[in-house]
């Protein structure tokens, strides 16, 4: 039996992992680790909080004590490590967050797998899960590739590009066994509606403005978050110890083009005219530090894993609109908060740390 620390696991990209790996690998003892800060929330999970194989934990990732604890009460094998504050507006307001997150913690984490595995690092695994968004910004044309050099230009890329050092160093320096996977912009079900496509969809279906940073020329590559699940559970059971992995959807968008699509697909959904909705594009003052184009290379993962994205972006949007449309109460226990009281409900008399 492998006892497998995810961390993150009540958040977007998270819960889509943690619920892949509790159902496909039921000989895994999945220990998901959430601080339960804004964007946690246990409802994603609700489908499977009884599993056997399924053991919850509110936590820090910088509480140094309880991330020992964690190893040595569950005999921690491997860690795939998802926690992170990851909305760049709010790097840019708030970066020492950031920075305490996502470089102290990834830190706090490392240490602690490198104490509790010094005398048997066999079978062992750290797997840090990154972003894109480290390598900087690109042209008209080109690919990001596991050899482009780091160029964050955010707070928020900033401190996710410090955590991949802190993860190689501490491959190179202690033999940790580590591997890191580098990811385009995710989208579908759970994601909490402060990004893109979830905002849009909900003030699309209730006719407010739709705010686009600058003139909307930005391009992304856009990956849908079941597709990422997929190439975690690759990448942790195939890849290279030492290596990285870049994860892309091969769906490269400008951003004004995708809220276009967004627009059509809803109006087609709610039976109004497609484009009906165009008029609440409002066009505002560019984020500052904007990377003007994202694209990942996801070659290498392609050849050597054997991995490819099963869906294209317009089917990913089809299935995406009709998840948001049809789950309307979870879109509004988000926007009221009522969504935070589910763990005290369920969870604040039964935490097993």
């Amino acid at each position: 039996m492998k006892n497998i620390l995810i961390t993150g696991g009540a958040g977007f990209i998270g819960s889509h992992v943690v619920r892949l790996f509790v159902n496909k690998y039921p000989n895994y003892n999945i220990i998901n680790l959430d601080a339960l800060t804004y964007a946690g929330n246990l409802k994603n999970l609700k489908d499977i909080e009884e599993r056997s194989n399924y053991t919850f934990i509110k936590g820090d990732i910088c509480d140094t004590e309880q991330i020992r604890s964690i190893f040595l009460k569950y005999d921690i094998d491997a860690v795939i490590h998802l926690a992170a504050e990851s909305h760049v507006d709010r790097s840019i307001k708030d970066p020492f967050s950031f920075a305490k997150t996502n470089v102290l913690g990834t830190l706090n984490l490392l240490q602690a797998a490198k104490e509790y595995w010094s005398n048997n690092i066999k079978d062992k695994l750290f797997y840090h899960i990154s972003t894109d968004e480290v390598y900087g910004s690109l042209t008209d044309t080109g690919l990001f590739t596991e050899q482009t050099a780091y160029d964050p230009h955010s707070p928020y890329s900033a401190s996710k590009a410090s955590s991949d050092h802190f993860v190689r160093a501490f491959k190179d320096t202690y033999k940790l066994p580590a591997i890191i996977s580098n990811c385009s912009n995710n989208y579908g079900a759970y994601q909490f509606p402060e990004k893109l496509i979830p905002l849009f969809i909900n003030n699309i279906c209730n006719n407010k403005p739709l705010p686009v940073y600058g003139t909307g020329e930005n391009v992304r590559d856009w990956l849908y978050v079941e597709d990422h699940a997929s190439a975690i559970d690759v990448i942790f059971h195939k890849g290279e110890i030492g290596e990285t992995y870049n994860v892309g959807g091969f769906n490269e968008w400008k951003n004004i083009d995708l809220i276009k699509v967004l627009i059509k697909t809803v109006d087609r959904f709610l039976e109004r005219k497609e484009g009906t909705s165009e008029h609440l594009i409002s066009y505002i003052e560019d984020r500052a530090g904007h990377d003007y184009r994202y694209a990942i290379d996801a070659s290498k993962l392609k050849n050597e894993l054997g991995w490819s994205p099963s869906l294209q972006f317009e089917e990913g949007i089809e299935k995406t609109v009709q998840w948001y449309l049809e789950n309307k109460e979870w879109v509004e226990e988000i926007t009221t908060g009522k969504y935070q009281d589910y763990y005290k409900d369920m969870y604040a008399n039964k935490n097993p740390i």
